[in-house]
């Protein structure tokens, strides 16, 4: 059961928007069920309240060589077939999510030559310098993030995590997101709530009962 949502004032929140890609929806290399159903959704939730925020922003997978993040026979926990590579169609936001990326002000890329599931590991470009996305939500006092996206169990996990570790109060909309496998997204769950982070709304359906994305 999702746990009652707590909200301070609005101009001190920002929405952060995890890998919303082409690869993890349906038809992608590494794709997650309900994925675009997720990008749809998102972008109802920014048509209907993006206002209400003081920015939006997005995180980005953008491999070019991660090592041994990819393989040729992944074992879908801590390797996984090639997806999101850089100038790829997979790497794009999915189309589902285009009316929300109407919103985003920036956009922080991660994972070129690393894993990189969090994004608090990317970063986006401003002339000729690279900020943080930590530093670049502090530039703009905020102090409390919602989080949505894919995958529940990776990359919105480790966000979320890494999100409360640099002291921004966070919460989870699980309703806009989507989890790889049951037994992985019930232990990030449990994860996200010992570390503090409030979980609200119903978590779409997971019908991978352990290990290997669905689809």
């Amino acid at each position: 059961m999702a746990d009652n949502i707590r909200r301070r004032p609005r101009e001190h929140q920002a929405l952060i928007l995890v890998d919303v890609q082409n690869d993890f929806c349906e038809g992608g290399s590494l794709a997650v069920a309900g994925g675009a159903e997720v990008a749809r959704r998102i972008s109802a939730h920014v048509l209907g309240h993006g206002d209400e925020y003081a920015t939006i922003v997005a995180t980005a997978d953008w491999h070019d060589d991660p090592g041994g993040h990819f393989a040729e026979h992944p074992d879908f926990v801590d390797s996984w077939p090639p997806h999101c590579r850089i100038g790829s169609n997979g790497a794009l936001f999915h189309p589902a999510a285009e009316p929300a990326f109407e919103h985003v002000e920036a956009i922080f890329r991660k994972g070129s030559h690393a894993a990189a599931y969090s994004g608090f590991e990317g970063f986006t470009t401003v002339g000729d310098k690279r900020i943080a996305l930590a530093d670049w939500l502090r530039d703009r006092a905020i102090e409390q993030v919602e989080i949505a996206g894919i995958a529940t169990d990776h990359c919105v996990r480790a966000t979320a995590l890494d999100a409360a570790d640099e002291g921004f109060e966070t919460t989870v909309l699980l309703d806009m997101t989507a989890g790889v496998a049951r037994q992985s997204t019930n232990a990030a769950l449990a994860a996200m709530r010992e570390a503090g982070i409030l979980l609200v709304g119903e978590l779409h359906d997971v019908t991978s009962p352990q290990g290997h994305p669905p689809g």
